[in-house]
């Protein structure tokens, strides 16, 4: 892994002594972002996005706000404050959500801090068409494990708001952060949190849809990680040499757990070629999306009980 760029404290106190403007802003932000060559992969890959989401959330302004506000003069302040946290994402390289304590997934505004991972999942675009290329029609009880900040779980809970949604994880510490994203989206009878590793908390329990985005960074990748992924709790991360530590505990249990003809949607990423080649025979169906990303696979409960064993034995 490359040493990190920084930038001298003198360019932004520069920035803060001579420029005045939103538009000001956003065009030094960019210059920033792209002479240091931070890494974007915790949202928007683009560095304008990231920029005017910086700049236009710092000042409580919608980063689609009318066209004219962006010549508007700031306070001394506010200059600060938007050089501060710029500063801080560029050098010391904390990714923007956790600066400012704020993402959006499925369009649904969350909050984050370094207890959890920054939203960031493909699943997104499972869950804004309903599931409905999976053939998952009116689910009553799902379940959303290795929840994080709950924002899969809460996302799913909008999306379908007649059912009861369990939200798992194993750290006390993301289930505090999900809960306060359950409260703020109004959801506490609908969503459930449970402290759980994998299955152990929910004993009997059956579900139409079992969505989960364990940790998959197998070890080679770990070591590979841009200095931003740092901030992260590892344990969110780490899986393991191949990356599945979790996911083969998930797919030897995930049939006792399944409605009858339930579904199960685990994401692996980077490691879905190391399940492919320890599962040979299991018609694991990969999906793709319209809006990037992959490693995410379905598994019917069906074949969920056709290759438990199989599941079982390669613990």
């Amino acid at each position: 892994m490359d040493e990190a760029v920084t930038l001298p404290q003198t360019l932004f106190q520069e920035a803060v002594a001579e420029l005045h403007t939103i538009r000001d802003f956003i065009r030094f932000s960019v210059t920033c972002l792209r002479s240091a060559d931070v890494h974007l992969g915790h949202g928007s890959e683009d560095p304008f996005a990231e920029a005017t989401a910086l700049v236009m959330q710092t000042l409580s302004l919608s980063w689609d706000a009318d066209a004219e506000i962006l010549d508007a003069r700031l306070l001394p302040s506010e200059r600060r404050r938007i050089v501060e946290l710029l500063e801080k994402r560029i050098n010391d390289r904390i990714p923007l959500a956790y600066l400012l304590n704020l993402a959006y997934f499925c369009g649904h505004p969350f909050y984050v801090d370094e207890r959890v991972l920054v939203p960031r999942s493909p699943i997104a675009e499972l869950i804004n068409e309903n599931f409905a290329s999976l053939g998952v029609l009116d689910p009553q009880r799902i379940l959303d494990m290795c929840t994080g900040s709950g924002c899969i779980a809460i996302a799913i809970a909008h999306a379908f708001p007649e059912a009861l949604v369990d939200a798992t994880d194993i750290s006390l510490d993301a289930l505090s952060v999900a809960a306060v994203n359950v409260e703020h989206h109004d959801l506490l009878e609908q969503v459930n949190l449970i402290e759980s590793d994998v299955f152990s908390k929910l004993p009997g329990q059956k579900y139409d849809l079992i969505v989960s985005n364990p940790p998959y960074v197998d070890a080679g990748d770990m070591a590979d990680l841009p200095p931003e992924f740092t901030h992260e709790p590892e344990l969110a991360l780490e899986a393991g040499p191949d990356g599945l530590s979790i996911t083969r505990r998930i797919l030897a249990e995930a049939a006792d757990y399944l409605t009858e003809n339930g579904v199960l949607v685990v994401e692996v990423g980077n490691s879905w070629w190391a399940l492919d080649q320890a599962f040979p025979g299991v018609p694991f169906q990969w999906l793709e999306f319209e809006n990037g990303g992959s490693g995410v696979f379905a598994l019917t409960a069906e074949a969920c009980r056709q290759h438990q064993q199989q599941f079982r034995e390669a613990l």
